[in-house]
């Protein structure tokens, strides 16, 4: 409103329509065009005096409210007051700066049209009774104010019982709760959420609690019996008591617990579609003319209107325009294009070679399959905890699950009672917690009377797992053994045996655990960490693992081949996006070796009170750089780690790295693996270009684990020139700055090495041929096909796309949109939607970033209604223009012909089908927005006769 002049016609309206605006969407849309139309017209003066009556606030529909001030609550009033009036005069200087241009005039609305003004604030105020919330208690109030003592006290904190070792909480919360129910109080305990507020109530009953009842509102608490307790959501921190109530908190219970807001969850095509966005330069491959260059978006004449297309040069500089409601014809072919040559436009080649391929895949399709289909034929033991015993074990987590980690922990715990064997991959980024899923999984799997193997690929990380399992089993029936370089020999021998006789029942090693002589009595479930570190022969031992037990692999970045095996259906894939609360990404910088530069960033981490990871690819020359340290920071403690010290010496220095002994801990990429040391935030990383994509990543997530900002500095030496796949690493590494982007880097993984032949050998496999993407599709389609029964055509009918030509405007113009790559990510987000519901949703989403949508982007959205309609007519092509249009179907044939001849009699003659099967549609469209809207309607109607022979089937 502070933006347009309203005219007197249009403020009539708003006063006529003001009190239905809450509830009529045809009044809304009134008064948006009167307001648009007064654009031009000084008519303010006529607006303040016919809206001013009409102004309502809270006050008015509350009038006999009690009003409650938190302690601060009058300052921050004060200051609101303030700034509202320097938002005003900031805004009237600018007014008055514009004001030579009477086209843009600049009216800001005063305060008073749009708030309360103080004296009209305190004046309500004094009308109410106020109670005003102090931490200090004023014998002299003001009046209507009240300050007396309300009675309320600390509540009680079960921070003792925590802490104490083998101390049961429940059951002194329980008790606490007894004794104050029979003092006479109501008890009522309150949770942050329905799933916490019914588990707590479990729980307390489970200890002896009698009659724990939920309730919503206060006086449904009243409802319930005195003897009740009443357990409800409630957003308290802390608990209090008075002389008639004792409130207690899920925090009192349990102890400091993040919450955070739920998200919408990420699925793995969005993330295989975002790690495939294209950049102008790129190999595409169009399905049916094969591999070309994107050259970038032209905007084309098309029937007298613009349309956005893409550019794509083929051999022999032949260009083919594609456009942009068609882009999903298009895949990205890779990061390797040396091995690629562009397809000559029109050449048979392509066709060849991408059948060829297909035959392939519907071979290794019917291959995957049958592994599958074998998989879940096999019997295997069903998996789980008593449900107050796992509620009880779940609540030891200090902090609030994210929504993609309850997801997975969700799907780990129905994968093992479902009676076949498990073989999930848990895909989450550095930090994200994965290893909780693990825990849950593993409580599930001893409390079921079987044992589980933890196999790590570093002594470290198998030393840290160990620690942690210790702790939250901790109390608990459970035995813990150790196997790995860091543990004697003669301790070794001792844990073999008991794994052999069934008295440990949790076994966390490296590959010793895979070795000949370790021998499970009664194994159940096998957790692998970050599989992609494992050699050829412990891998081969996992599978013959994966045979006896479920399997659950915990990775943040996949390999290429485990995770087209997950992207295939083959092994099931949870993914855990959401970062932990208050985590930040880590600053990366890329740069060459600079001593000024090194010395400044550990001295930073030093000063905060923080510690320095510096990684060496080699450990011959870690000597070197702890005496170039040595001179550069003196003021430091420095202490070197690497596979070459003996295990204990090993052990020695990283616990005391970890008590903070020591300030830079010089070591090679044996830290790279699920390290945890919350205390370090900057990492210098050596010779950068020695080290692996996923190395790289999986070093960084070493720091930044706390809510401290975190800075990764990767060093390259001066003057050297990298090689052509090194730059490409870095390049990647570089842009994957956000959280949660492992599994973008995993894909970029599976984009520049390859999958490999999911069966065979072949590093490459058919890739090279097609491309990652479309390969990719293909092979789902290929599995869907056979799992559908459609053998025979492993492509089915997805391989089509409609042709759309009405003489309309469709693009997103450069005016609504100015970044080309935003405007190409839209049109890559357009091809994918589904149905009219989704459109909707997209355009609302683009009024909410962009502004009004131009005619251009409305038209754009309708060809996309059509779209879908043509795919569900079987229509492949429409040619639209001001007389009407003439449609062609997929393979010259309709899918109800029936229903085609009784839409054509009910046309009186302006729709007839030619001899080549065309149908010709008359119609009077010579204004563009008629001509799609009638296309629209015409598509919608077709698409509707097509369905109707299946619906009636069903």
């Amino acid at each position: 409103t502070s933006e347009v002049m309203l005219n007197p016609a249009a403020v009539a309206l708003f006063r006529a329509g003001y009190r239905e605006l809450a509830g009529s969407e045809a009044v809304r849309d009134r008064l948006y065009e009167a307001v648009s139309a007064g654009r031009r017209h000084a008519g303010m003066e006529h607006f303040l005096p016919l809206f001013a009556p009409h102004l309502e606030t809270l006050f008015d529909y509350l009038p006999e409210a009690v009003i409650s001030f938190e302690s601060d609550a009058v300052p921050a009033m004060r200051s609101r007051f303030e700034t509202i009036a320097d938002y005003f005069e900031t805004r009237q200087r600018f007014a008055a700066e514009r004001r030579t241009d009477a086209e843009s005039r600049y009216v800001p609305l005063p305060p008073k049209a749009l708030y309360l003004a103080p004296d009209e604030w305190q004046r309500h105020l004094a009308e109410r009774r106020q109670i005003h919330l102090s931490p200090f208690l004023s014998p002299d109030g003001a009046a209507g104010i009240e300050t007396a003592d309300a009675g309320a006290r600390p509540g009680i904190d079960f921070a003792e019982t925590r802490n104490r070792p083998g101390g049961n909480l429940y059951d002194d919360v329980a008790a606490a709760l007894a004794a104050e129910r029979r003092a006479g109080r109501r008890i009522v305990v309150a949770a942050y959420s329905e799933g916490s507020a019914g588990r707590l109530a479990h729980l307390l009953g489970e200890h002896g609690l009698e009659r724990v009842e939920p309730a919503q509102t206060w006086p449904d608490i009243e409802g319930l019996p005195q003897r009740a307790v009443a357990v409800t959501v409630l957003g308290l921190e802390r608990g209090f008591r008075f002389d008639t109530a004792l409130f207690v908190t899920e925090q009192d219970i349990l102890g400091d617990r993040l919450v955070r807001r739920s998200r919408r969850r990420r699925t793995a095509d969005q993330f295989i579609a975002e790690a495939s966005a294209l950049s102008e330069g790129d190999l595409v491959v169009h399905m049916d003319h094969g591999i070309g260059r994107y050259e970038g978006l032209e905007t084309l004449d098309v029937g007298g209107a613009p349309h956005d297309c893409l550019r794509i040069v083929y051999d022999g500089n032949d260009k083919l325009f594609v456009p942009v409601e068609n882009i999903e014809v298009l895949s990205r072919f890779g990061s390797d294009e040396g091995a690629a040559r562009l397809d000559k436009l029109g050449s048979a080649a392509w066709q060849a070679r991408a059948a060829r391929v297909k035959k392939r895949l519907l071979d290794m399709a019917d291959a995957l399959i049958r592994i599958a289909a074998a998989r879940a034929l096999k019997p295997a033991p069903v998996l789980s905890a008593p449900e107050g015993a796992y509620a009880e074990f779940a609540a030891r987590f200090p902090y609030h699950e994210t929504e993609d980690q309850l997801r997975a922990i969700e799907d780990c715990l129905a994968d093992l009672t479902a009676g076949k064997p498990m073989d999930r991959l848990i895909c989450g980024d550095v930090g994200f917690g994965k290893t909780e899923v693990a825990l849950r999984a593993t409580f599930a799997a001893v409390m079921a009377g079987y044992q589980v193997a933890i196999i790590a690929p570093t002594t470290l990380l198998s030393r840290q797992h160990f620690e942690t399992f210790k702790t939250r089993f901790d109390g608990l029936p459970v035995r813990i053994g150790q196997l790995s370089r860091l543990v004697s020999s003669n301790d070794a021998a001792e844990t073999r045996d008991a794994i052999a006789s069934g008295k440990v029942d949790i076994a966390i090693g490296t590959h010793a655990l895979l070795g000949k002589r370790v021998v499970f009595r009664n194994l159940g479930l096998v957790v692998i960490d970050e599989e992609q570190h494992f050699g050829v022969s412990q891998k081969e031992k996992l599978k013959e693992l994966r045979a006896e037990a479920h399997v659950l692999t915990l990775t943040a970045t996949p390999i290429p081949r485990t995770l087209q095996l997950a992207l295939t259906g083959v092994r099931e894939m949870s993914i855990i996006a959401t970062p932990p609360v208050d985590r930040l990404a880590v600053r990366t910088f890329i740069l060459p070796f600079d001593p000024v530069i090194v010395r400044e960033a550990i001295l930073r981490e030093f000063h905060r009170g923080g510690q320095v990871f510096y990684v060496c690819p080699r450990i011959q020359d870690i000597p070197k750089l702890l005496e170039r340290l040595n001179e550069l920071v003196p003021e430091v403690k420095t202490v070197a780690a690497h596979g070459g010290l003996a295990p204990q010496a090993l052990d020695d220095v990283m616990t005391a790295f970890y008590d903070g002994a020591y300030d830079v801990l010089v070591s090679t990429q044996i830290i790279e693996s699920g390290l945890d040391v919350p205390n370090a935030n900057t990492m210098i990383v050596h010779r950068a270009d020695m080290f692996g994509l996923a190395q790289l990543y999986q070093l960084r997530g070493r720091i930044g684990r706390s809510k401290t900002r975190a800075y990764a500095y990767l060093t390259l030496p001066v003057g050297r020139v990298l090689t052509k796949a090194a730059q490409k690493r870095l390049e990647v590494f570089h842009t994957l700055d956000s959280l949660g982007a492992g599994f973008t880097l995993a894909s970029h993984d599976l984009d520049i090495r390859g999958a490999g032949n999911l069966l065979g050998d072949a590093q490459s496999g058919h890739i090279r041929e097609v491309g990652i993407e479309l390969y990719q599709n293909m092979l789902e389609e290929a599995v869907s096909s056979l799992k559908s029964g459609d053998g025979a055509n492993p492509a089915a009918d997805h391989g089509w796309t409609p042709q759309i030509s009405i003489g309309t405007p469709v693009l997103i113009p450069d005016s609504y949109v100015s970044d080309l790559n935003v405007r190409l990510g839209l049109y890559r987000r357009l091809a994918t939607l589904v149905d009219r519901r989704e459109i909707d949703a997209f355009a609302a989403e683009l009024i909410d970033r962009f502004g009004r949508l131009p005619d251009a982007v409305e038209n754009l959205l309708e060809i996309m209604a059509i779209k879908q309609s043509c795919r569900e007519a079987g229509v492949e092509k429409v040619e639209g223009g001001p007389r009407g249009a003439v449609i062609a179907f997929r393979d010259d044939r309709f899918a109800n012909p029936a229903g085609l001849i009784g839409l054509m009699q009910k046309s009186k003659g302006t729709m007839r089908l030619r001899p080549d099967h065309r149908l010709v549609v008359q119609a009077d469209w010579s204004q563009p927005d008629e001509r799609t809207k009638g296309v629209g309607r015409l598509l919608a109607d077709l698409a509707a006769i097509a369905r109707a022979p299946a619906e009636m089937a069903h």
